[in-house]
């Protein structure tokens, strides 16, 4: 049996159950016509003793009856066709010479052609031929075989290669040939009883063909779609056309892919593969011409989601094999799902870039971002030599504010990108610009020009104008670094009229520059020391400030007296309370005491309120650290009156005090817990909260009010709105800045204002209190001015808590007591 597969004949669209209907009833008329032909040849001497033409017609003849009972099995990568070529041959070298087999193989044919061509012309041509002439190679192999027997060569070494190539359908086939050669020789008759052992060897060799014809084209398959799994669409999609062309054996194929600009199309051939967008009007092909054009198709579907379509081109006009239509169809399910994968991955990769992208880049600007900047600073500093000269440039847009507030936020985005694209046309190549806030800026200069570029700018000379010694000329002034000077024209063109929906503006950016050697510091920190310099260079109305450790060491140091007052507030034995007696003018009898915070640091030494308040008023430690204060001033109140003083003392809130709600409350809560009457605190306001007008600040005042605290307006009269402030919440204290003490011996100004004030405490009923008397003639002249009280030197220095009651009984006791006003009746009358 001989077996041809070629790739044309995919086109042929006969089903596989047809095929092997035709085989069996092939086999069957070749069967019967040897049984027939066997019954009419006489019982003896067989076809050997027959006339040479007879004997060479009937191999002719067997030849081409073996052609005619030819198969051909569709499968999905072509068609395997099945003959008896080989049991032909066997015959004939029995019944011819070797040399005349070729001849014989030959004629038989051509006959066998010419009958099959008859019925369909248009298919067996190639196919007879291609047939026609391994029959005749193969007889004229048999030939060349028997010639070697025949000369004692031996057989193994040449059927080996064959046999092992074909060997179970070349094994049957000599077989089949044989037993006639056997039957025939025996008796002719016997051929009959052949038919149904035909019958069987016929299924057989069906059934293997389509057992290995399917295997082969499984194989091809698994490859095929093994293939498709590519990191994109554009991958996937050639490989799905370069596969199904190598899977069906096809002439062409098309796989459309939709897009989400339209639709390519991948076009595989023999001659390459083509991408290329088909044409817009292009129709789709109706059933009736797929089948004319030799081509079969299938839309490509993956979750309810049309990704494109499949087209295979044949060769030959004929109808579509269910096979392929089953291989196509499963073929085109793996195509979809590699498609719908790779568009997956797609998504993923876009939101993967996207996210990467987002997060290292400011949205509005698409500048990098203040993380981006600190990781790729670093790099680029790496890359530096140590000293290697390197500046941070920070920009902080001035008034932003304004125009979002004027104009509206479109608006001030708008100036921001403005101001980012004309950061990046000022820019040079290898700089590294970013967008670290809402209104700031940074560049960062990695090639700067030379080594003066990161010296610090040298401190400003005195404006003071100095007659030269000598006629020539005055040095010039230092050249500024070459870094800064960048800096200040960066800041000069970014200042240029721009125009933002419309409207011409100018604005203005404030510049902190922070120079050091590659190898000095990290980005973190260069945007730390540019920040500082920025916000330097707003303090001192400037545009462009250099970083100066020894000013940010002063920061540092703020920073760290803070955390160090945060154990000072734990520790209970730092903070020490000073104090300072005030006493009656006329009789020297003491009327207050004001407490005096002091911090014994255990390294700094003792500090002064002026030395670390300042810095508690500005942070969140202050409402902790003015309940600190009261606690220790009532508790030492307290205690004075467990031994007969009743003394009111006196303890400073600052202005942030007055807006905190929580304070009237925590001041009621120590009163009960010292056991201290309301009217012996004195709480003295400084002359910034005499300006605020602030509702919060009024319910504050209100609240203390209620409890039945003393109020004191401190430093009276240095102030515009202190007039104002008495006239709204009644206080029970002035007191006159030192400033007016000091200056009233040869000021009458200053004369004016103590007697002024003086009069309006009598008319509010407020005490006057007179702040830094430190000589006899000044108490004297107060007393004059028909002031109240006093406090200063003259009478006592600032004590210790525990010396203050021994100091304030002497006070007492010296004060006479036909002189002395009871303490108590005072401050009721007050």
């Amino acid at each position: 049996m001989s077996t041809t597969s070629d790739r044309q004949s995919t086109a042929n669209h006969s089903t596989v159950g047809g095929a092997v209907r035709a085989l069996h009833a092939s086999v069957l008329a070749v069967a019967l016509a040897a049984a027939l032909l066997g019954l009419l040849l006489p019982v003896s001497g067989g076809l050997t003793g027959l006339p040479w033409p007879i004997r060479w017609a009937v191999v002719a003849g067997l030849v081409a009856c073996g052609q005619l009972a030819r198969v051909r099995v569709q499968v999905a990568t072509g068609a395997v066709s099945l003959t008896w070529g080989e049991a032909a041959l066997i015959v004939g070298l029995h019944l011819l010479p070797a040399q005349w087999l070729p001849a014989a193989t030959a004629a038989g044919a051509v006959l066998a052609w010419t009958v099959l061509s008859a019925g369909h012309p248009h298919r067996v041509s190639a196919d007879a031929v291609h047939a026609g002439a391994s029959l005749v190679a193969g007889s004229a192999a048999a030939a060349v075989l028997a010639l070697a027997v025949r000369q004692g060569l031996s057989i193994v070494v040449l059927a080996w290669p064959a046999l092992r190539a074909k060997l179970p359908l070349f094994t049957g086939n000599v077989l089949v040939g044989l037993s006639f050669v056997a039957v025939i020789e025996v008796d002719p008759r016997w051929l009959f009883f052949l038919v149904p052992a035909l019958w069987f060897i016929h299924r057989g060799y069906g059934q293997r063909l389509r057992h290995e014809e399917d295997r082969r084209t499984w194989i091809t398959f698994a490859s095929a779609t093994g293939a498709l799994a590519g990191p994109d669409q554009r991958a996937v999609a050639t490989a799905g056309a370069e596969g199904a062309l190598d899977l069906f054996g096809a002439e062409r194929v098309e796989v459309d892919v939709v897009t989400p600009t339209g639709v390519n199309r991948y076009t595989a051939g023999h001659d390459g593969l083509v991408v290329a967008a088909p044409p817009a009007n292009e129709p789709s092909d109706p059933a009736d011409t797929l089948v004319a054009r030799s081509l079969i198709a299938r839309s490509l579907v993956a979750a309810e989601r049309r990704l494109g379509e499949i087209r295979v081109h044949f060769p030959a006009p004929a109808g579509a094999a269910s096979a392929n239509e089953a291989v196509l169809s499963a073929y085109g399910d793996a195509l979809a799902l590699a498609l719908g994968n790779a568009a997956i991955t797609a998504q993923v990769h876009d939101l993967t870039e996207q996210a990467v992208y987002q997060a290292a880049h400011d949205p509005l600007t698409e500048l990098t971002n203040r993380v981006a900047l600190l990781a790729e600073g670093d790099t680029a500093l790496s890359e530096l030599d140590r000293d290697a000269p390197a500046a941070l440039l920070l920009f902080d847009v001035d008034r932003l504010k304004r125009v979002n507030e004027a104009m509206g936020h479109a608006a001030g985005d708008a100036l921001l990108r403005a101001l980012s694209d004309r950061l990046i046309s000022l820019a040079r190549p290898g700089e590294l610009l970013a967008r670290l806030d809402g209104d700031e800026f940074a560049l960062l200069l990695t090639a700067a020009d030379g080594p003066r570029a990161y010296r610090a700018v040298p401190p400003p000379r005195p404006m003071i104008a100095v007659a030269p010694e000598t006629p020539h000329e005055a040095p010039p002034a230092p050249a500024e670094p070459p870094l800064l000077r960048r800096a200040r024209q960066i800041a000069e063109r970014l200042s240029e009229p721009i125009e933002v929906c419309d409207v011409p503006m100018s604005v203005e950016v404030t510049v902190g520059v922070a120079v050091s050697p590659a190898g000095a510091a990290d980005m973190a920190e260069r945007v730390r020391q540019a920040e500082h310099a920025m916000y330097r260079a707003k303090a001192a109305s400037a545009r462009i400030a250099a970083y100066d450790s020894a000013a940010d060491s002063a920061t540092v140091d703020h920073l760290s007296l803070l955390a160090e007052m945060r154990a000072a507030l734990a520790a209970d034995d730092q903070l020490v309370l000073d104090m300072q007696p005030a006493v009656d003018l006329a009789t020297g009898a003491p009327t207050g005491v004001e407490a005096l915070i002091r911090w014994q640091h255990p390294r700094r030494g003792l500090l002064t309120p002026a030395d670390f308040v300042r810095a508690v008023e500005e942070s969140e430690l202050l409402a902790r650290f003015t309940g600190y204060v009261l606690d220790q001033a009532l508790a030492t109140a307290g205690e004075w009156r467990a031994q007969g003083l009743d003394v009111p003392i006196s303890v400073n809130l600052s202005a942030r005090n007055l807006h905190d709600p929580r304070l009237p409350g925590e001041v009621g809560a120590l009163l009960r817990r010292h056991h201290v009457p309301p009217h012996l605190l004195v709480l003295e306001i400084t002359e910034t909260v005499a300006m605020s007008r602030t509702g919060a600040v009024d319910d504050v005042i209100d609240g203390l009010r209620e409890l039945g605290v003393q109020l004191s307006l401190d430093d009276f009269g240095t102030g515009f709105s202190s007039l104002s402030f008495i006239t709204r919440i009644p206080v029970d204290e002035l007191k006159v800045d030192r400033s007016f003490v000091r200056d009233m011996a040869g000021s009458t100004r200053a004369t004016a204002v103590i007697r002024a004030t003086v009069e309006l405490g009598r008319r509010i009923n407020a005490r006057v209190v007179a702040e830094g008397v430190e000589t006899a003639d000044q108490r004297a002249a107060l007393v004059s001015l028909g002031c109240d009280s006093g406090q200063g030197y003259h009478f006592c220095r600032p004590v210790r808590r525990d010396k203050i009651v021994p100091l304030l009984r002497s006070l007492r006791d010296s004060a006479g007591r036909a002189t002395v006003v009871p303490l108590r009746a005072a401050d009721d009358a007050s």
